[in-house]
């Protein structure tokens, strides 16, 4: 099975950058939450707009603290909260820069079964087993990447018929469809809680 790409309504660009630039769907990744899918993956390629250049690992985890936290906080915002996550960005690159060389792809690359990915994904800052289930489902579905036992360790996410996550877009329906498990699985949350 050849995979697909990943693909959101977002600018062609942005999401042609995401499918070639593993920092890019890295920081796509640590971007998603508490924003919508379009904004968390289109911020990597604004944020190498203004930068001039497609960033690497290292430099964005050398870059100074609060210059980075303007190129964030630049109207459009790259996130709701552009401080904290210009932060988490460079934490994540740090991370990158000291595991695997500041190659995103070495994060994925060689590792020797899903166990492994997602205990690497796991180790990220700012990644719960849930966002790292997802990224290793993401991975597995639209990226080719699918050691032994993947699809067990991105849990339900894995599943080959889910319309659970970012994993799971190809198009304006399944993109509907992933939006509806969510409201559901909020609605559920709500009612556990009442």
């Amino acid at each position: 099975m050849v995979p697909m790409t990943l693909s959101l309504p977002i600018d062609p660009e942005a999401n042609e950058f995401i499918n070639r630039n593993q920092l890019a769907l890295v920081l796509g990744l640590v971007l998603d939450q508490q924003v919508s899918m379009e904004k968390a993956f289109s911020s990597p390629y604004v944020l190498a707009q203004r930068l001039g250049h497609e960033p690497d690992a290292a430099e964005l985890a050398g870059y100074d603290p609060e210059a980075l936290v303007a190129l964030f906080a630049t109207p459009p915002a790259l996130h709701r909260f552009p401080k904290a996550m210009a932060a988490r960005v460079q934490e994540v690159c740090q991370v990158l820069v000291d595991r695997y060389d500041g190659d995103a792809a070495r994060l994925w690359n060689g590792v020797a079964d899903g166990r492994e990915l997602l205990r690497r994904v796991a180790d990220l800052p700012g990644f719960g087993k849930q966002k790292a289930q997802i990224f290793v489902a993401l991975l597995g579905k639209r990226f080719g990447v699918t050691p032994e036992g993947w699809r067990e360790a991105a849990g339900g996410y894995g599943d080959t018929d889910a319309y659970r996550s970012v994993a799971d877009v190809t198009d304006a329906e399944s993109l509907r469809r992933v939006r509806e498990y969510k409201q559901e699985m909020k609605a559920a949350a709500k009612a556990a809680k009442a």
